[in-house]
Formats: structure tokens, C-alpha cells, sequence
């Protein structure tokens, strides 16, 4: 039966009254009447109303199913209407299809636990459901998959201790099934980075990074977010700046980049690792990115310094070496092309640094090539410093443009340094250096130009010890003269111009002749004779030298084979090959040849002078060279004994059957007492070994008189003759049978 709304009486009501207090206004005589009448209405109306009220509450705490069924039926959410005492339950339709309840079966108690996740009856879990946002719970639908369902739940009416709910759901089915496959890919992501150990780190503000599992694991962190500071610290402080400068980088450009650095990692220590990242910039749903990948490259970065260091580090000072200089030079030369820089560039030769190696030993030598080395590191700044040569060193300065005596000042500062490193056992020693400077790049057109520059300079103050000396424009005509030099000397080897001059060595003991050195002239048409400290160098930079080896070779051995066949006796005849020549990989096959072609002149005939410098190099090869030429029965002499890096236990294995003293001993040998004691010495050691000695440069009977009572073999120098023709030769050795007999 459908009831009025009660607010309608209420209307009736006022209306009435309103009636009544209007008549009784206008009829006076009959106010009393009307409003007894009126009191007995309103009392019959608030009976009526009371009644009315009593009724529209007893049917308001129930739900006009028909209604809201109407309008639930076919959404496309699930839909769950029931009351705490179970007495009023409702289903929509796309509920009962997920748990198989005919559409027009009546829902029972059990399908609503059921599709509330209940099992065993327990209805406690209805109350967890009540005033939370979201309450999953999960069932399995007529298929047997399980179902999974996130309820929101809202109270439709409560009276007293009845209360009826609305549980809306929504199906998380499929995306838990995401959420699984994404787990399982996140999973599959984690392997891959870890078996590859690459970790990624990625932020959204540059505060804070999200770390992946690998990253946890490689820098052995205590969480997967970590402050941006935090791993700055684990940078090595040397690599920060750049890391700083990757994180600063706001520019457009999405690209990849990458850098190495080196970072605390979890196995403890500095690890090299290489950084790729890149910046993602914002778009209307996401943040801005920043982030990369992480690599350890530490094995591959050592082998890269190890064969960079192999390549570009001097081994005894450990700094850079002739090759770096190079490099590092080319690109600064470019940068003072490009940029204005410009650079000093000083060439450093120790003075007299072989007398140091010969007085103290190659280990103290090479403490000071170290101390040195570090020595001249301090002026670097923003500059460069590496060892070229045996005891030449380079350094590079800024050139500020307004001290034009910098590298004067510099070299004097370094210069005092190296005096300081006279101690202990070098304490009776004077340290010092000369130094030759140019400036890059207004003294060439290249990098190695203003250096060739640089080491011209240092030739020409190496006239006295200290000297400092900067490279002027016209030395550059001393270059151009040694070009023309070579040119002319090309000409002169076509033109047969190259003469053979020989100096006797004579027999200490018996005052005979018994061999001849052979020594390269250059005789001009005009009849000017060129000695070859003005020749010889430029063709050894040339690469002439190999023609006049070659000559002097071939020439040696067929006039010694026509003074034998003059009936002249058998002397032997000494020729000197450059290191050019000395390392040549078939020089005992060009020495063979030469025999040969000079008409079979016996090898014992011949000497090949090598001078220590050259023997030394490369000790290895140079023994097995050596062992080639005995082999052919050539005789071995190693030329200016003691003025190199000589040790008298290489005597011991050189297969040499000659030892030339330099004629630096035997200048003074009548007055030196030091240098008597020194060619005596080497003299008793030599003849221990089985091998001749030979004093050069002796000029006066003293000194034949002090080498004779020494034991020395052998003598040369103008006491006995000056270099001459073969002619004048073949005079000399006819006039020293006649006096000493064959």
C-alpha cells in the first residue's frame, strides 16, 4: 500500500490554521466556536500525522529493490547490496555471471561471503570491509580462475544496530596479471644487469638516484635509493669535477654520452667504471630524467695504461717519454693556433753525464735522471715535462706573455735544484745542466719544428756547462745550411768525391805496424777536405750514411787486399760503422760480400770498430750481431772505451778481441795520476779477458813510454803518424819494414 508524504499534512495544517485565526479576525462573535473546532481538527490532523510518520519510518529502512535494480542491473562494475543481519541481500547481474548465480535466482547469504573471499563461514572479514577506501579479496569464477576484486564500501542506511552497505568493485584480475608479467620482466631485467654487472641509476631531480639491484650490489649500498651526494663521495675526488659537470648538463640534447671514472666499489678500493648517460627531458605526464648505466671497465682501463704506458712513460724516470711529448705537443701547438696560447719550450741536457755513469755507477746515474726528472715536474703548472733522450729532458711552460726571462728564471731554479741533489755518494760531484728554449707558436710551423728549434739552441749553449741559451731566428741559417749540406754531399757520392785516409797502429812492444784505421774524407774539386764531424751527422739524418758505409767497407777491404798483393805484410784493416749500419739485420752478409768482392781477402784482415754507445743499446742484439761477425773471423774493437756508459763487466760478454782506450785518458796520463791508475786498470782487465788494448791520441815518447810499462798492446795518435792518403800509407808501412823489419 503506498503511503503520502508526510511533509503534505504539514502544509494542510498551516493552511488551516491560518483559516482560522483569519475568521476569527473577521467574526468576532464567533471566534470561541471556531476555535474549539479548530483544536479538535488539529488534534484528529497530529494523530493522523504521528500515524503517517510511524509508517513512512518503518518502510524508509528498506530499499526499493525493483528500483535500484533497474538502474544497477547491467553496469559494468560489480555490485554488492547487503545488510549486517543478511536479511536484505542484492546482487547486479555482472556479479551472479562471475559466480554462476542464475540472474534471476534469489542471492543467499553463502554467495555473498563467497564472493567476499569467505571460505569458512567467518564473517569478520565484512567488518575489515567497512570505512576502508579499498579491500581486496579474491574468488574463483565458474571457470576456475581466480577472480580478484578491490571493494569500496559505503553505508546506504543505518537504523540502530541495522545497517544496510553498498560494496562497489572494481576487477584487478588482469592487472594483477600485469603486474605479474612485470614482475617477472623486472625479474628477467635484474639477471641480465647482473650477468652483464651492469648497473643503472636514474633520477628524477638529480637529489636522490633510484639504484638498480646490480648497482646495490657493485658499490655495496644499504638501500636502492641513494642521495645524489652520497655517491659523489664514492667518486674518487680526482673524477668528481666531471661527474659535477655530467650532472650540471641542462642542454637539449638527449644523446648518449659517457665517462670513465674511478669509484669506491664494494670489493673495497678505486675501481674504473664507464658512465653512459643522458637527460630525458619533461613531457606533459612525466618527469624529467637523469641517468645511465654503469660498467666495471677497471681490467680493460689497466691493459689500456699498461700499453700506454709501455708506449708513452720512460721506464727509468717515470714520466712521460719522447712519444708523449709528441702527442701532448701537437695538441697545444693546435691550441695556441686556434686559441692564442702560446708556450716556451726548454730542452735540458745534465752536463757531462756520461763522466757520472763511469765515476759512479749506472744505479747512481740513475737516481739522478729520477731525481731530476721529478725536479723539473715541480714547474709544470699547467705545462708538461717528459725525458727524450738519454739525459735530455723537455718541458713545456705557459707562456703568460709578459715575462719574456720565464724560461731563463725557470731553467736558473732548476739548475740550483740539481746542485742540491749532489749528496752521499755524488757529493764530489758538480751538478749541473745547459738549456736551449724556443717559443710555440712563433719559432716553427709545427710542433716539432719549434722543438728541433729548442735543441738547436741547446747545441749551441752547450759550448760551457750552464749555459742557457734561447733560439733566434738566425740559427735557422745554420739549418738551411745543412740542408744544402746534404744536398751537395748526395752529389758528392755520385761524383766519387769520398776518399779512404788510413792512421797507423803500431806495436808497442816491436814499433811495427800492424793495421790501420780507415777514416772517411770528403774531397772537394776545389781540393778542400772535409773532416766527417761536418758530414757524417747530416748523412746519418738523411739516411745517405748507409751509401758511405757501404764505401767505406768495400774501399777498405780492396786496398788492404792490394797492399797484400804489392807484396806489402799482412796488416788489418779497422773500419767504424754507425749504429745505422750496426743494427742492420744482414750486416754479417754485406761484410761477407765485400770480402769476396775485394778478391777474397782473408776475414782476420779485418776490424770492425764499434763504439760503446752503439754496442750498448740494445745488448741483446748486439752480442748476437757481434757473435755473426766473429763467426766470420772478422776482428771486433769497441772505439772510446770509457767515454759512454762503459762497465767493465760487459767485457765479459762482448765477443770483442779489441779495446780502444780514448785518447780523453791519455792526454794527461804523464800528470794524471788518476788516469794512469784507470788505463792500468782497464789494460790488466782487458788482458785477463784475452783482449788487445790500444791507447789512442798518444803524442809524445812519455806517454808511449807510461802505456809500454802499463802493458798496453797497441798505439795511435800523431806520435806515430797524422791520417793520410793510401799512397802516403803505402810509403809509411815500405819505410817501417825497412826500420823494424817484417
Amino acid at each position: 500500500m503506498k503511503y503520502r508524504n508526510p511533509l503534505a499534512a504539514a502544509i494542510v495544517i498551516l493552511a488551516a490554521t491560518a483559516l482560522v485565526v483569519t475568521y476569527a479576525y473577521y467574526r468576532p462573535e464567533h471566534a470561541v466556536a471556531a476555535i474549539i473546532i479548530y483544536i479538535v481538527t488539529i488534534s484528529l490532523l497530529t494523530v493522523a500525522v504521528y500515524s503517517a510518520l510511524l509508517f513512512y519510518r518503518k518502510h524508509k529502512s528498506t530499499i526499493d529493490v525493483e528500483t535500484f535494480g533497474s538502474v544497477t542491473d547491467d553496469l559494468n562494475t560489480e555490485i554488492v547490496l547487503w545488510s549486517t543481519d543478511f536479511s536484505f541481500l542484492y546482487m547486479n547481474n555482472r556479479m551472479k555471471d562471475l559466480l554462476g548465480i542464475p540472474r534471476k535466482a534469489q542471492v543467499t547469504k553463502e554467495d555473498v561471503l563467497r564472493a567476499f573471499g569467505v571460505t569458512d563461514g567467518n564473517a569478520d572479514v565484512l567488518e575489515k570491509m567497512v570505512g576502508v577506501t579499498s579491500y581486496e579479496t579474491s574468488f574463483k569464477d565458474t571457470s576456475g580462475k581466480l577472480t580478484t576484486i578491490a571493494w569500496s564500501t559505503s553505508v546506504v542506511r543505518k537504523v540502530k544496530k541495522r545497517a544496510a552497505y553498498l560494496s562497489a568493485g572494481f576487477n584487478m584480475t588482469e592487472l594483477k596479471k600485469m603486474k605479474v608479467n612485470l614482475a617477472s620482466a623486472n625479474d628477467f631485467f635484474n639477471s641480465s644487469m647482473e650477468l652483464a654487472e651492469i648497473g643503472v641509476i636514474m633520477s628524477s631531480d638529480r637529489k636522490k638516484y633510484a639504484a638498480s639491484s646490480e648497482t646495490v650490489r657493485m658499490f655495496g649500498l644499504t638501500s636502492s635509493s641513494i642521495d645524489v651526494s652520497e655517491f659523489r663521495s664514492l667518486i674518487h675526488p680526482v673524477d668528481r669535477p666531471q661527474f659535477d659537470k655530467a650532472l650540471r648538463s641542462t642542454d637539449d640534447s638527449e644523446d648518449v654520452r659517457s665517462l670513465e671514472m674511478q669509484i669506491r666499489s664494494a670489493k673495497g678500493g678505486y675501481r674504473w667504471y664507464s658512465f653512459r648517460y643522458k637527460s630525458i627531458k619533461a613531457t606533459d605526464n612525466t618527469k624529467p630524467l637523469f641517468g645511465g648505466a654503469l660498467m666495471d671497465i677497471n681490467e680493460e682501463h689497466q691493459k689500456d695504461m699498461l700499453i700506454e704506458r709501455l708506449a708513452y712513460n720512460d721506464e727509468v724516470t717515470d714520466i712521460p717519454n719522447r712519444n708523449k711529448l709528441m702527442t701532448e705537443g701537437e695538441e697545444r701547438f693546435a691550441l695556441c693556433k686556434n686559441k692564442g696560447y702560446s708556450y716556451w719550450i726548454v730542452v735540458l741536457d745534465i752536463d757531462r753525464f756520461h763522466i757520472i755513469n763511469d765515476t759512479c755507477g749506472y744505479d747512481n746515474g740513475n737516481k739522478i735522471l729520477r731525481d731530476f726528472a721529478h725536479l723539473i715536474c715541480e714547474f709544470t703548472r699547467d705545462g708538461f715535462a717528459a725525458r727524450i733522450s738519454g739525459d735530455n729532458f723537455a718541458l713545456l711552460l705557459r707562456d703568460n706573455g709578459i715575462d719574456e726571462a720565464e724560461p731563463a728564471d725557470t731553467v736558473k731554479k732548476i739548475q740550483l735544484g740539481l746542485a742540491q741533489l749532489a749528496v752521499g755518494d755524488l757529493s764530489p760531484l758538480n751538478l749541473s745542466c745547459s738549456a736551449g728554449y724556443s717559443r710555440m707558436p712563433g719559432d716553427g710551423d709545427s710542433f716539432l719544428e719549434v722543438l728541433e728549434h729548442a735543441e738547436f739552441a741547446l747545441k749551441s749553449a752547450s759550448i760551457s756547462q750552464g749555459s742557457i741559451c734561447a733560439y733566434e731566428p738566425s740559427m735557422h741559417d745554420s739549418i738551411i745550411g745543412s740542408t744544402e749540406l746534404e744536398k751537395s754531399l748526395a752529389l758528392a757520392i755520385d761524383n766519387d768525391e769520398l776518399r779512404l785516409f788510413y792512421q797507423p797502429k803500431i806495436d808497442l812492444n816491436t814499433g811495427k805496424i800492424v793495421g790501420v784505421e780507415a777514416l772517411i774524407r770528403w774531397i772537394k774539386p776545389d781540393g778542400t777536405i772535409i773532416k766527417p764531424d761536418a758530414f757524417v751527422p747530416i748523412a746519418e739524418s738523411s739516411h745517405l750514411i748507409g751509401r758511405i758505409s757501404e764505401f767505406v767497407l768495400n774501399e777498405g777491404c780492396r786496398q788492404n787486399k792490394e797492399w797484400q798483393l804489392m807484396g806489402l805484410p799482412n796488416i788489418v784493416m779497422s773500419i767504424n760503422f754507425t749504429s745505422t749500419d750496426f743494427y742492420q739485420k744482414d750486416l754479417a752478409d754485406k761484410v761477407r760480400e765485400a770480402l769476396i768482392k775485394a778478391g777474397d781477402l782473408q776475414p782476420e784482415w779485418l776490424e770492425v770498430e764499434l763504439t760503446e754507445t752503439i754496442a750498448l743499446s740494445d745488448i741483446d742484439f748486439a752480442v748476437a750481431q757481434m757473435n755473426k761477425l766473429r763467426d766470420l773471423g772478422v776482428k771486433l774493437a769497441m772505439d772510446d772505451f770509457g767515454t759512454g756508459y762503459s762497465s767493465l763487466s760487459y767485457l765479459q760478454i762482448l765477443p770483442i778481441t779489441l779495446l780502444k782506450l780514448d785518447r780523453s785518458f791519455i792526454t794527461n796520463i804523464q800528470n794524471d795520476t788518476i788516469a794512469y791508475e784507470i788505463v792500468s786498470s782497464v789494460i790488466r782487465i782487458a788482458r785477463s779477458k784475452g783482449i788487445e788494448t790500444i791507447a789512442e791520441g798518444i803524442e809524445n815518447a812519455q806517454q808511449e813510454e807510461i802505456l809500454r810499462r802499463a802493458e798496453c798492446d797497441l798505439g795511435q795518435g800523431y806520435l806515430y803518424g797524422k791520417p793520410m792518403p793510401a799512397d802516403q800509407m803505402q810509403t809509411f808501412i815500405e819505410e817501417n819494414v825497412r826500420k823494424f823489419g817484417t
